[in-house]
Parts: C-alpha cells; sequence; structure tokens
C-alpha cells in the first residue's frame, strides 16, 4: 500500500512560491531540459516522439564502457587492436578518430576518440574489443537501456549509422542517460567529457560541442548529425553545483545547432532557480516498518536537497512523504525507501529519494508471533 505522510517540514521550506513556468520558444521540433539537482523537468517539446538519434547513440557506447570500468571489468589501459575488416568499413565513414589498421589502441584513447571526437570506427572498434562483436555489445546497451528507463529507445549499432529504423531514441531517453552518466560515473564524466579537442596519429580534432566556451560548466554531451535526423545535440553543463541536462533534435542547419543549444540552455540558468530544502543527513520523516526489531525507521536526505524553481515567484509549495509501506524489514542503512513529492504551482512535481537512517533488523520469533495477533484482533 503506497502511503502518503504530510511531512513536519521547516517553515523556510513551505514559504516559498512559484508562478507560471517561465516561457521557452525554440525552433527545435524536438526538446528537452532537466535539472539533475531536484530532477525538475524545465522543458519538454515532442520529448517522447522516436527519432533516429544520430551520434547521440554514441553516449549509451560510452555508459556501457563506464559501467564496465566502475565495475573493474575493463580497465583504461586496456588495449584493443584494429582489424581490418572494421577499419575498411570505418576508416572514411562519416566522423572519424583516424584510427589506422592494425592500430594497438587503448580504451582510455578509444573513449576519448567518441566522446571527443565522435569517431565512428572508435565505437565499433571499442566494442569488438569489449563483447567480440559489434552485434553482442549492442545487447549490452539495450540491456542498460531497460535498466535506466530508457523504456522508448532502442539500439542497433553502436554509433548512430543510418540503419532503416533500427536505433531510435526519445529526447527524454536521452536525458535519463544524460543524466545516469553524470550522476553515477562522477570521475569518468569529468575526465572525458567537456575536453577542447584530441589527437590520434598526428592528426588533431576540436570537440564540436557548442556549449563549450560559449556557456560558462560546459562539458557534455554529444552533438549528432545525419541526413534523416537532422542536427541534434545532447547538452549538460554545472553552474555552482546544479547540473542540467538538454536535448534538441531535428534543427536544420549547424549554426542554428550551435544557436539554439547554447540559447536554451542559458534559459534553463536564467530563467529558473535552485532553492534548497534539506541538507545532507536530515532526518526528513519517519515511516512505519513491517516485522522489524523497530516499528519506525527514519527517512534521511543522501545528500543536499533542491527544488527548481522560476526566478520569479508567488505562490504555494506543497511536500509529502510517499513510499510502499509498511517497509518490510530487513531494512539496509542508506537504503531507498520513500520519495518526498514537492508540487509547485506550475513548475510540476518533483520527486526526490529518501534513505533508511539506520538498518531495522528482522523482527525475533515471538515478535512475529505477536505482531500477527494484533493484526487479527484488529490491535495492530
Amino acid at each position: 500500500m503506497t502511503k502518503f505522510l504530510l511531512a513536519s517540514l521547516p517553515l523556510i521550506a513551505l514559504s516559498s512560491a512559484v508562478l507560471a513556468a517561465p516561457n521557452y520558444d525554440t525552433d527545435a521540433p524536438i526538446a528537452y531540459m532537466t535539472d539533475l539537482s531536484s530532477g525538475a523537468v524545465l522543458f519538454e517539446k515532442n520529448a517522447d516522439k522516436p527519432i533516429p538519434p544520430a551520434s547521440m547513440a554514441k553516449m549509451m557506447t560510452v555508459y556501457v564502457a563506464f559501467d564496465l570500468i566502475s565495475k573493474g571489468e575493463l580497465k583504461l589501459e586496456d588495449k584493443i587492436r584494429v582489424n581490418e575488416a572494421t577499419w575498411k568499413k570505418w576508416n572514411n565513414q562519416g566522423s572519424t578518430m583516424f584510427l589506422g589498421l592494425g592500430d594497438e589502441v587503448s580504451v582510455e584513447d578509444l573513449l576519448h576518440g567518441i566522446v571527443t571526437l565522435s569517431g565512428n570506427d572508435a565505437c565499433v572498434v571499442l566494442a569488438e574489443g569489449i563483447a567480440g562483436t559489434e552485434e553482442a555489445f549492442v545487447e549490452l546497451m539495450n540491456k542498460r537501456a531497460k535498466e535506466l528507463g530508457m523504456t522508448n529507445s532502442r539500439f542497433g549499432n553502436t554509433n548512430g549509422w543510418p540503419d532503416e529504423g533500427r536505433t531510435m531514441v526519445t529526447a527524454r531517453d536521452l536525458g535519463i542517460l544524460g543524466a545516469a552518466s553524470a550522476n553515477q560515473f562522477p570521475k569518468l564524466y569529468k575526465d572525458f567529457y567537456g575536453q577542447d579537442e584530441f589527437a590520434w596519429n598526428g592528426i588533431t580534432q576540436s570537440n564540436r560541442n557548442p556549449l563549450i566556451g560559449r556557456v560558462a560548466g560546459a562539458d557534455g554531451l554529444k552533438t549528432g548529425h545525419t541526413e534523416e535526423a537532422g542536427y541534434g545535440f545532447a547538452g549538460s553543463a554545472e553552474q555552482k553545483g546544479r547540473r542540467i541536462v538538454s536535448v534538441l533534435a531535428g534543427l536544420n542547419s549547424y549554426g542554428g545547432r550551435i544557436e539554439e543549444s547554447v540559447k536554451f540552455m542559458n534559459w534553463g540558468f536564467n530563467a529558473w532557480q535552485q532553492k534548497a530544502l534539506f541538507k545532507k543527513g536530515t532526518r526528513v520523516q519517519y515511516a512505519d516498518v513491517q516485522l522489524g526489531d523497530s516499528s519506525s525507521v527514519s527517512l534521511i536526505a543522501p545528500k543536499d536537497l533542491f527544488i527548481t524553481l522560476p526566478k520569479v515567484s508567488d505562490g504555494d509549495i506543497t511536500m509529502k512523504i510517499r513510499y510502499d509501506g509498511p517497509i518490510k524489514a530487513p531494512i539496509a542503512q542508506g537504503q531507498a525507501i520513500a520519495q518526498l513529492v514537492v508540487t509547485t504551482t506550475d513548475a510540476g512535481v518533483q520527486s526526490i529519494p529518501l534513505v533508511a537512517g539506520e538498518a531495522v533488523g528482522e523482527a525475533g520469533f515471538f515478535d512475529r508471533i505477536w505482531a500477527g495477533l494484533k493484526s487479527l484482533l484488529g490491535l495492530a
């Protein structure tokens, strides 16, 4: 049973206010923006329409590699050899890292070749080195996409090359992927995204990211362009601890992508503000526990918690605690067991995870019998 509790929250959090969400007009037929500090969706336009991602698909290739590295199943120094068939197909096919036939390339260099140079060849070589074939690696991509909740996306190759519609994504799903890349792998994200340029085989190429050098704190994520997809861009920037992920797709020119990407990201930072709710470790509420050695567990902020509001505000905020309960023991300390649900007049609903402040073990034999009797007698 899902429970909603009105939380006993500080007045400073409840006295904030909201007007209508700030207006934004974009030439992009598809657009999406989310604030990672709160999870708030700041803008969406056809965000769930399936689209060919072009090179934005490479974000998933990189995410899979990051995941394997974080688990110790792949090392940055591992070397992968460029085989003849892959070199013949990809050495001059679209964006390239200019890998040479027979090159022994480290995973680290291949990731730079994908993230900074958008190398189609680097994607396939990395995939083959990890999974044996590109097809086997694509299975990993689709598995990870499903785990992330990218419910309307599927991948047919590693680099987004047109494949008769097998590879399709949505702007919302790319936003989920961008957020997961930055949140789950912060060090790897910092090490690979946001580089100005990269060189291989004596050829230096610049990062095509339209935000770098134009928006403060810009570091990610990936451009994309094919004739069928138009010009797209999944972007990310962080300012004063606040990270925004944006997605634009279907633009009709290279210059238009630059102009719209910069304007969109600046709007996200300038038209909206971040408001602090709770410091990391603050006890927000309690939740009921079933068959535990304690009848309740404290709900704790796992990090500094914020909501995102328009810069100009004048209205009310309501907050509730939501969880499926009573929560069955055992419960581990730090386990995500509830949501802080914040509702504002026009800024939407923002759900923020809360975790268990302490471990709760299972009740002993006699305690379980007594709990069962109380329930049977209607005393619970």
